[in-house]
């Protein structure tokens, strides 16, 4: 078979641990023999972060404007015990946010269904979506630490000097205040981004914050979103047969938790935060939820939605055989194939991606399956196997899809 020619390369941001072994591995087993794989190479481990003072993660993501399609593997955000381990020139900002900042991107997580992974919540038959917005909120807040006797105050200066203030407590015993921010244009980004993500889905739009309390912060979020609605999705909507629907927070939480899912629920910075890995434990597992960043003028940047699975990687380099499920990181590579092929109208490269996801989840489905999912899999006839073996299994149904 003829391998599938390229039109325009996909950006490709390596990463760290064991994602980073499975990553090579998804490349040699399943894409390569396939695929005349052209990318826009960029090393976003851990080592070279820190040799280019994390230059390179600002490049991947402005070459992601470029093309279009990035598909990005898991890295580390270091943290204290990390510096001594990498050698660290400082302890380096997360790649993730850097990239959703300069893309103005809104991240889309979505469990991956498979018979004999039965979720947690019965009725949730169909996926529910997070969307977060990845902007502001207690990730860029200000904090201080007030001793009593304080008064603590919010001030804000206006471009003429003018003074607007607000008491915020007179302590009367030591204390804490923190502030947050948020901006309308990425806002404005955020509902654009869930409206445009829900119209190529064909699902509803839940959002919720709670602006019966945060009668100012939430309550903007809550106008920009009915008001970019009204004006510019609704008769999108209603031609599309799908609806946006707004409630509480902690209505939609009841709701959500009654549903039979199946629809694009968007959440705040850290509401979304949590929301996202509530759903994916209930649906799972995290290794089995997609994620991918949309800005609002069309990029898209797929990843896995968990870490770089660093227990197994120190066992791998003990030469001990590890089981790591590497759905998430194969899924962010079909997601980037089949978005390229849909933006370059290369049907057989969409069909690809089509037909690996297939055998992956046939895969499963068979009882063939990694530690994680074996020890999930109410499958009576079901085998563990370690981390390429997988792979492998994937293959023989691949080419049996391709014919």
């Amino acid at each position: 078979m003829a391998k599938i020619q390229m039109k325009t390369p996909l950006v490709e941001m390596d990463g760290d641990e064991m994602t980073r072994i499975i990553w090579q591995d998804i490349k040699d087993i399943l894409l390569t023999p396939y695929i005349d794989l052209k990318t826009e190479y960029y090393d976003l481990g851990l080592v070279h972060r820190n040799e280019t003072d994390d230059q390179v993660t600002v490049d991947s993501a402005n070459a992601t404007k470029k093309y279009g399609v990035a598909v990005k593997c898991a890295t580390i955000t270091p943290n204290a015990a990390r510096m001594p381990e990498y050698n660290l020139k400082e302890m380096w900002k997360s790649p993730n946010g850097t990239i959703r900042a300069i893309l103005d991107g809104t991240v889309f997580r979505t469990p991956i269904l498979v018979k004999g992974i039965t979720p947690y919540i019965p009725t949730w038959t169909k996926p529910i979506t997070i969307a977060r917005h990845a902007y502001g909120d207690v990730y860029k807040n200000v904090e201080m630490k007030c001793p009593a006797g304080s008064k603590a105050e919010l001030v804000c200066t206006d471009k003429d000097g003018k003074e607007t203030r607000e008491t915020i407590y007179n302590f009367e015993c030591d204390g804490i205040i923190q502030g947050q921010h948020n901006k309308s244009t990425s806002i404005a980004s955020f509902a654009r981004a869930c409206f445009n993500f829900a119209l190529d889905k064909k699902q509803d739009v839940w959002f919720a914050t709670k602006d019966t309390i945060s009668k100012k912060y939430d309550h903007t979020f809550k106008d920009i979103f009915q008001e970019i609605y009204d004006n510019e999705y609704k008769a999108k909507f209603e031609a599309a047969g799908i609806e946006y629907f707004y409630t509480l927070i902690d209505d939609a939480v009841a709701r959500v938790i009654r549903s039979n899912g199946g629809y694009i629920w968007a959440c705040k910075n850290y509401d979304g935060d949590v929301m996202s890995d509530m759903v994916a434990t209930a649906y799972g597992s995290l290794a089995m939820m997609t994620s991918v960043l949309v800005s609002p003028d069309g990029i898209y940047e797929y990843e896995a939605a968990h870490g770089t699975v660093q227990r197994h990687y120190y066992k791998h380099l003990k030469g001990e055989e590890t089981s790591t499920n590497s759905v998430a990181t194969l899924f962010a590579w079909t997601g980037a194939l089949r978005k390229r092929g849909e933006l370059d109208n290369l049907p057989e490269l969409m069909n690809f991606a089509d037909c690996l996801e297939k055998a992956t989840i046939e895969t499963i489905e068979d009882g063939v399956m990694t530690g994680d999912l074996y020890l999930l899999s109410t499958l009576e006839n079901k085998k563990k196997v370690n981390t390429v073996d997988f792979l492998k299994a994937v293959d023989e149904r691949l080419k049996k899809l391709l014919g």
